[in-house]
């Protein structure tokens, strides 16, 4: 999990937000991770790097949703850890929105068993054959508006976007401010009806 004060929230959404400094002895995070931010979803960690207070430029600070160097570093110097100097080392943690995180936890679980398989897919079968349609189709376009990915289907984007929602539930997709990605589940999930396919 990430923390954020709530004057964050609508800036990490937006994008207006993709830095954050942390003064951690140790990392807490990872690139390509994937962390809740309670209430708004997903934070997805793009890049980490170990910095001294005497290199965060006033473009990082506008990165990190300050108005200035000084008032971020007013933020730093508030928090645990106690007085700073420029020698004092933080972690450079750049980020972006990762969706709206419904049912995050079971999209993240990507440990499939030989049942877990055949229970998805005895379950989706049963709504016909969109479900593997629309899954393939979000995986080659992810973060596409749902009105173009029902079009390109024929589909009027209403219903689509029902029937994205009954995948997004079983934790197959996930949806972002524009479009959808497949997750880590559902491209789990994928990957095992392919290797039966072919077995």
């Amino acid at each position: 999990m990430l923390l954020f004060q709530k004057r964050f929230h609508e800036g990490l959404v937006s994008g207006a937000v993709r830095l954050t400094f942390r003064r951690w002895e140790k990392p807490h995070v990872k690139p390509g991770g994937r962390y809740r931010c309670h209430p708004i979803g997903v934070l997805v960690v793009d890049r980490l790097a170990r910095v001294r207070l005497a290199d965060i430029t006033e473009a990082d600070a506008a990165g990190a949703g300050f108005g200035s160097r000084a008032e971020l570093l007013a933020y730093i110097a508030g928090g645990p850890g106690g007085p700073i100097r420029n020698d004092t080392e933080l972690w450079r943690i750049e980020l972006h929105y990762g969706g709206d995180g419904d049912r995050v936890d079971l999209a993240l679980d990507d440990k499939l068993s030989v049942e877990d398989v055949a229970a998805l897919k005895k379950r989706i079968d049963r709504w016909g054959d969109w479900p593997l349609e629309t899954m393939r189709l979000i995986a080659r376009r992810p973060h596409v508006a749902a009105s173009k990915l029902a079009a390109s289907l024929g589909r009027e984007t209403l219903p689509f976007k029902t029937d994205v929602r009954k995948l997004k539930k079983l934790g197959l997709t996930q949806s972002f401010e524009v479009g959808y990605e497949v997750s880590p589940r559902g491209k789990a999930f994928l990957a095992a009806i392919r290797r039966k396919k072919k077995s």
